[in-house]
């Protein structure tokens, strides 16, 4: 696999992804037990977004550039994008990734295990979280994530949460995300899992979503945004985010910066949808 996420690095997806991430690790944080993230897919960390060309449109523009360029009023997106900012120097920008984006609001009784397949994206991993100093507990694993992530539940902690996003670019990944969220949930029922998949067309989600609903005994919570309408042909419509277990009061937080988030990414032809929790199989 040949996937390189600098090309991506900083889009819509990315901009949906991080936010709400860092507000479910803000709820975990709410209590002072330590917890375990695990990232199936880290990449190599931080990202310098490049002024695009013919080959590789520079897809920040749509995404990070807008909210650095925007006011926001819900905390979560102000919170974002104060991090998101410390990159910017001068005309540049240095966009940080799950890993170093989650490594911020981590503290020392937190731990970080981090797979990413491709060594020459770890090794650049590593370096970059040496060089950011974080007092945190993290390992960073050149190993396929989907293994890892059985290999590492239940933690020892008891409280965790699991990050799953792979780049899709084959079909299998579908099935692969549905089935290490059962596996990961027969291992760990308390874990809380954010799952990302792209949106191409909108009935092929709800079908997805509906099969691994009937899958699980736990609520699971759907975040939809999208730049194109959700039934067209476009490579990619939105993005999907899948919350199993979500933290208190994370749905509330959602309902009040998703349309926020919607206005300031989307065009006329773009908007968001929550999916209210559903719990137990089938329900």
């Amino acid at each position: 696999m040949k996937y390189r996420h600098q090309y991506h690095a900083g889009n819509i997806a990315d901009v949906h992804k991080h936010v709400l991430l860092l507000e479910v690790l803000d709820a975990l944080a709410r209590k002072d037990k330590g917890f375990l993230l695990a990232d199936t897919h880290a990449g190599r960390g931080l990202y310098e977004l490049h002024p695009g060309d013919t080959a590789h449109p520079a897809e920040w523009q749509s995404g990070v550039a807008r909210l650095l360029a925007a006011e926001p009023r819900h905390p979560a997106l102000q919170r974002y994008r104060e991090l998101i900012a410390a990159g910017v120097h001068g005309g540049s920008l240095r966009y940080a990734g799950s890993p170093l984006l989650a490594l911020q609001r981590l503290r020392p009784v937190d731990r970080a295990l981090l797979f990413e397949t491709q060594r020459d994206e770890a090794g650049a991993l590593r370096k970059a979280i040496e060089a950011a100093g974080h007092d945190i507990r993290v390992r960073v694993e050149g190993a396929d994530g989907f293994a890892g992530l059985r290999a590492c539940l239940p933690p020892p902690e008891r409280r965790g949460c699991v990050l799953i996003d792979p780049p899709y670019e084959e079909r299998e990944d579908y099935s692969r995300v549905h089935d290490a969220t059962v596996d990961a949930l027969r291992r760990f029922s308390g874990a809380v899992l954010v799952l990302w998949l792209p949106i191409k067309l909108r009935e092929d989600f709800d079908r997805w979503f509906a099969s691994l609903r009937r899958a699980l005994d736990r609520p699971a919570l759907a975040s939809l945004l999208w730049v194109h309408p959700p039934d067209s042909r476009a490579a990619l419509n939105g993005s999907a985010l899948v919350v199993v277990n979500p933290p208190y009061l994370v749905e509330q937080a959602m309902r009040e910066w998703l349309p926020e988030l919607a206005a300031l990414l989307a065009d006329s032809a773009g908007g968001s949808e929550v999916v209210a929790p559903l719990e137990g199989a089938g329900a």
